[in-house]
């Protein structure tokens, strides 16, 4: 039997706050670039309901991609 996350897990916690800030970071940027990437986040989040530990993951790669791109991040 599949268990549900706590509501107070603090790992939970810590990547929707990722996932916000994330969100927050793409919003200033030119439509073009701002509608591919919120489509990347979308996904992480998609996913963080059935792994958190894999989504968690691909937002830190996400993450620094982002800030290592000259022209976006």
């Amino acid at each position: 039997m599949r268990t549900q996350p706590q509501w107070d897990d603090p790992e939970l916690t810590r990547l929707a706050h990722r996932l916000r800030d994330a969100h927050r970071a793409v919003a200033p940027l030119p439509p073009e670039d701002r509608q591919r990437l919120i489509r990347h986040l979308l996904a992480i989040t998609d996913l963080a309901k059935r792994d958190a530990g894999l989504a968690a993951r691909r937002l830190e790669t996400f993450l620094a991609d982002f800030q290592e791109t000259p022209d976006v991040g």
